[in-house]
């Protein structure tokens, strides 16, 4: 699956799969979420304890293709669909050799650390998102 601009890859654990048989869904938020925080962290500089604006997530979806289960290795796409003022709106994709399992959305608002009020985007991360991921 092509338009992915990172792309991270995401171990599944033993106790990831539910009495179905195959991976919980709260287990594909969790790899999403964690993938935009690590690439926020790791490439565009936010540091969750610094009292620096931070996004808090306002909205999220995921859409399942396939089925997947431990012990399968997956990779988790990133890219940025929407790049607004206060906003990002982040798409995502579980892949399984290059196949796409779930398709998911995260809209992240960046907000006042203290007051929990929207602000803009800081430049540091506009600036990486611009860089690294606007599609």
């Amino acid at each position: 699956m092509s338009g992915y601009r990172h792309r991270a890859p995401f171990a599944t654990r033993w106790n990831d799969n539910d009495v179905y048989g195959h991976l919980n869904n709260t287990v594909y938020y969790e790899a999403m979420d964690t993938t935009i925080n690590v690439w926020l962290i790791e490439s565009a500089g936010l540091d969750p304890g610094s009292g620096e604006p931070i996004g808090v997530c306002v909205s999220s979806s995921c859409e399942f293709r396939a089925s997947a289960a431990f012990p399968e290795p997956l990779e988790v796409g990133l890219r940025v669909g929407r790049l607004g003022t206060t906003s990002v709106t982040w798409e995502l994709g579980i892949l399984r050799a290059g196949e796409l399992v779930a398709e998911g959305r995260f809209v992240h608002v960046f907000v006042d650390d203290a007051t929990r009020r929207p602000v803009p985007v800081p430049d540091r991360i506009r600036a990486a998102i611009e860089r690294d991921l606007a599609v």
